[in-house]
């Protein structure tokens, strides 16, 4: 059975008060539209058309789906007249699944569900039930339980409006009746749209089977018209995640104050504390400790590592039972082996560090190569850039670099050798030597300090 999805994206959002098209908003790290389209990708669709309207070129600019094509609807007339505009797009054959842009929590179960429930010979209409349904469309169904009809509340009758199964605003139609449905619509109403509810009628007295199809949770089929609307999804988002860690065994300080923005793998005896931010692809592995207002992107973390409190990660792979933080920086290309310690205000870039390197505080690594069981001192850093050019720095095994020393890259330290403290290094260090590069000390006699004048 062949599927068509359509995802009405062209809404301006004009309750969200921003120039960002409504979809383009972030929930979890993506947009609103990435998520809708990450939850029908495993769906066996022959087109995939979202329709855009508003800020077409930011979201088409903004969305790199393959297989995903573009359509415009200019001017926005309503949700019947997003459907006429890919009409032309669609074959006579099979179901068309229409989903919504703003609703980014959708599974793909429930998409998968609803295509089945049309089987491209039923009107099927997503539905769920709210304890408090007030301002939803509600679901009249007939003696046999079939579908007859979407009550808005504004019309409904005191005993429809205890109604509680309402409609999400989803369904999926035969392709070939949803075409000639869609161009019978008429804009005969207060706001002069063509409104896509409009087919249930048609449907009903054309003999159409109507049915519906039950979301699982009101999360998923929420959609977002502002801030407050976004930030309460986001919460509502960020809670399952929660949960889900906690199912599988992750020690969660506080499961309101975690921030799973992509995916996060976790092992076993994982602990994660308060207000951690974790973004797109992160593995932790057993026994990992992740201390107070982390931040994590994109990066590895093997078994038995420990990161302190306020410490930043990005694209980075931390070696097993190594110690990072507090207050570290881990950017791109930062390697550290084994039982690897970057202690605080401590910053490695595009460095590898071999098992046991030690840098403790207040030092700068970049663009280096650093041995095995090398203890780089307090202040010091690797001078990487002249200016125009990255330089690299190699360490060797063993080598001791006292406090506040300056590597001036490219330059190599020999295994074994010393670095005397306050040195400027702008030449190879020979291996198992002490080498010292700094200004003699001179002590002046008859010297006397300066005093201030006195006043007046």
């Amino acid at each position: 059975m062949a599927l068509h999805i359509v995802i009405m994206a062209a809404g301006k959002g004009t309750r969200m008060k921003s120039d960002r098209p409504k979809v383009l908003h972030r929930l979890a790290g993506r947009s609103l539209l990435l998520h809708v389209l990450d939850s029908t990708r495993p769906l066996p669709a022959r087109r995939t058309l979202v329709i855009v309207g508003h800020g077409a070129d930011q979201v088409e600019k903004a969305i790199h789906v393959p297989g995903v094509a573009f359509v415009q609807q200019v001017p926005q007339l309503g949700t019947g007249h997003a459907i006429q505009q890919v009409v032309p797009h669609l074959d006579e054959d099979g179901t068309t699944l229409i989903l919504n842009g703003d609703v980014p929590l959708i599974r793909t179960e429930t998409a998968q569900a609803l295509a089945d429930a049309c089987g491209g010979t039923r009107l099927a209409l997503l539905t769920v039930t709210l304890p408090d349904a007030t301002g939803y469309g509600r679901i009249v169904r007939d003696a046999a339980g079939g579908v007859a009809a979407i009550v808005e509340h504004k019309d409904a009758t005191p005993a429809q409006r205890e109604i509680r199964e309402v409609y999400t605003g989803m369904m999926a139609a035969p392709t070939a009746w949803l075409k000639q449905a869609v161009m019978a619509l008429d804009n005969r109403n207060a706001q002069q749209e063509y409104y896509l509810t409009d087919i249930v009628r048609m449907a009903v007295a054309q003999g159409l089977p109507v049915v519906a199809s039950a979301a699982r949770s009101e999360a998923e089929v929420r959609g977002v018209n502002s801030p407050a609307e976004l930030a309460q999804l986001e919460r509502l988002h960020q809670a399952a995640q929660a949960q889900a860690l906690m199912e599988a065994g992750v020690r969660l300080a506080d499961p309101a104050r975690l921030d799973v923005r992509g995916s996060l793998q976790c092992g076993r005896d994982v602990e994660i504390d308060v207000n951690c931010i974790f973004e797109g692809d992160v593995q932790l592995g057993d026994g990992v400790r992740i201390g107070a207002h982390c931040v994590v992107r994109d990066a590895r973390i093997d078994a038995g590592a420990v990161i302190h409190p306020f410490t930043h990660i990005e694209q980075a792979h931390v070696g097993p039972g190594s110690l990072i933080g507090p207050y570290a920086r881990l950017r791109p290309g930062a390697e550290l082996g084994a039982e690897v310690h970057i202690g605080n205000f401590v910053e490695v870039k595009n460095s590898t560090l071999a098992d046991g390197a030690k840098a403790n505080h207040l030092a700068y690594l970049g663009d280096a190569t650093v041995g095995a069981r090398v203890n780089f001192g307090a202040g010091s850093i690797t001078a990487n850039y002249d200016g125009a050019n990255k330089h690299r720095t190699v360490i060797g095994n063993d080598v001791h670099v006292g406090s506040n020393c300056v590597l001036v890259a490219p330059v190599t330290l020999g295994d074994g050798a010393t670095i005397g403290g306050g040195s400027t290094i702008a030449k190879d260090a020979p291996a198992g030597q002490l080498s010292v590069a700094r200004a003699k000390q001179v002590a002046l006699t008859g010297w006397t300090r300066p005093v201030k004048a006195p006043k007046g």
